[in-house]
C-alpha cells in the first residue's frame, strides 16, 4: 500500500491520478489533495477519498472550504493553505509518494520540497526540470527521494532504458503528434481561435499543454526535459511526428537497433507505472488490442515548421537561465491568446521578445529562478505585437 499526496488534484492530470488509485485500493490510498483555488472540485475529492490533509493554495477560496469541510458528515481532514500549505503537502511525513501535476514553473516548489523530504516524486510537472534542470538534479543527489517522469514520452523512454548502457545508446526520440494543426502550413494559421488550438486530435488535457502542443513549444520543453533526465546531449535528441500517437517513444543503440514503448491514448497508463514503480502492477485500462491500431506513420519535423519549437531548442542549448525564461513567457503569451489579447503567432513573437532581452545567470536556488521568472514575466507582457 503506498500513500499518495497529489499536488494539482483538480487539473486533467490530478483527475486521471485519482482514478488511478481508487482503481486500485489495495495498492494505493490518498494522503493528501493540493489545489491552487478549485474548492469545489477538491470538496468533491475528498468526500471519494478521505485524506488525511487538503490544501488550497488560494487563501480566499480556502476560507470557505474551511466552512464547507465544517458541513460535511464525513471525517474532517486537516486544511493546509497557501504556499506553506503546498510545501509541507509535497513533504508529508505519513505519505511515500508524491505526484507533482501542478502547471507551470509553479511546480518547482513542490518538486524541491518532495525531493528533500526523500519521497518518490512522480513528476508530471516537466517545468521544474526545464526551468531549473540542474537545481532539481542537485537536490535529488543529495536526497534520498527518487524521482520517475509521468510525461508519456519521458515515461517510455524510462521503461526503454531500463537494463541498457549509456555507452550503448545512440539517440532518444521523442515522439509527437504534431497537434491540431499537423499538415497545414504555418501561413494559414494567422487567424486560428483558441477553440480550435485547444482541439487535440488525441490527447485530453489541460488548457495551457492544449496551446503548447499546437504550436509545439510543448515539445521543444520535452525536448529539454529528456536532456535534463537522462542526460543525454541535444545532438542525440530527435523528433519524430507520429500522429497515432502510439509509441510513444523510441530509443536507437549504437548498433542501430529500435525500442519502442506502445500503448493506448491515455495518460493513465504512465501514471500507474510512476506510482506503482519499481513494480508493474494493473490493469486500470481494458486491454489494448493492437491489431485495431492500423498503420503507424513517422514524419519528420521540419525547422521552421514550428517557430515555438525552434525557439525552445535555442533555449534549452544556451543553456543557464534561458529556459526558465522560455517557460515563464510562454506562460504568459498562452494566457494572453487564450483571453483573445494576442493572435496565435504572437505567441512565439513575445517569447522571442523575453529571450532575446534577457541577461543570463545560473539557476542555483529558489530565489535565482523567482528572479528571472518575474523579469521574463515583465518582458513578456511588454513584447509589441502585431
Amino acid at each position: 500500500m503506498q500513500r499518495i499526496v497529489i499536488l494539482g488534484s483538480t487539473g486533467s492530470i490530478g483527475r486521471q491520478a485519482l482514478d488511478v488509485v481508487m482503481k486500485r485500493p489495495a495498492d494505493f490510498s490518498i494522503a493528501g489533495l493540493v489545489a491552487f483555488s478549485n474548492r469545489e472540485e477538491l470538496l468533491r475529492q475528498a468526500e471519494a477519498t478521505r485524506p488525511d490533509f487538503v490544501c488550497l493554495v488560494d487563501e480566499s477560496a480556502a476560507k470557505q472550504l474551511r466552512d464547507d469541510l465544517g458541513s460535511t458528515a464525513s471525517a474532517t481532514p486537516t486544511l493546509l493553505t497557501g504556499e506553506e500549505g503546498l510545501l509541507a503537502a509535497a513533504a508529508w511525513e505519513d505519505a511515500d509518494t508524491v505526484l507533482n501535476a501542478v502547471v507551470g514553473g509553479a511546480g518547482l516548489a513542490g518538486t524541491l520540497a518532495a525531493l528533500k523530504a526523500g519521497k518518490k516524486l512522480a513528476l508530471a510537472n516537466k517545468e521544474s526540470l526545464v526551468a531549473a534542470g540542474k537545481l532539481v538534479k542537485r537536490t535529488l543527489e543529495e536526497s534520498s527521494g527518487s524521482l520517475i517522469p509521468v510525461d508519456s514520452e519521458h515515461n517510455a523512454l524510462w521503461q526503454c532504458l531500463i537494463g541498457e548502457k549509456d555507452s550503448e545508446v545512440a539517440r532518444l526520440l521523442l515522439t509527437a503528434s504534431g497537434g491540431p494543426f499537423w499538415g497545414r502550413r504555418p501561413s494559414d494559421l494567422a487567424d486560428v481561435t483558441p477553440a480550435e488550438a485547444l482541439a487535440h486530435p488525441r490527447w485530453e488535457m489541460g488548457q495551457r499543454i492544449s496551446i503548447d502542443s499546437a504550436t509545439l513549444l510543448n515539445k521543444g520543453l520535452e525536448v529539454i526535459e529528456a536532456h535534463e533526465l537522462f542526460g543525454v546531449d541535444y545532438d542525440r535528441i530527435d523528433v519524430v511526428v507520429h500522429p497515432q500517437s502510439i509509441v510513444h517513444s523510441l530509443v536507437e543503440f549504437v548498433d542501430g537497433s529500435l525500442k519502442a514503448q506502445l500503448g493506448p491514448t491515455d495518460m493513465r497508463l504512465p501514471i500507474l507505472y510512476a506510482l506503482a514503480w519499481p513494480r508493474r502492477i494493473g490493469p486500470v485500462l481494458p486491454a489494448f488490442d493492437i491489431t485495431t491500431v492500423g498503420d503507424l506513420t513517422f514524419e519528420s519535423l521540419e525547422p521552421g515548421w514550428a517557430p515555438c519549437f525552434d525557439l525552445a531548442l535555442e533555449a534549452g542549448k544556451a543553456g543557464r537561465s534561458y529556459p526558465a525564461v522560455l517557460n515563464a513567457a510562454d506562460e504568459v503569451a498562452v494566457a494572453a491568446f487564450l483571453s483573445g489579447m494576442i493572435r496565435f503567432q504572437d505567441i512565439g513573437n513575445i517569447i522571442n521578445h523575453a529571450l532575446s532581452e534577457h541577461e543570463p545567470i545560473d539557476i542555483d536556488s529558489v530565489d535565482d529562478f523567482t528572479q528571472v521568472d518575474a523579469g521574463a514575466r515583465a518582458s513578456a507582457r511588454q513584447a509589441k505585437v502585431s
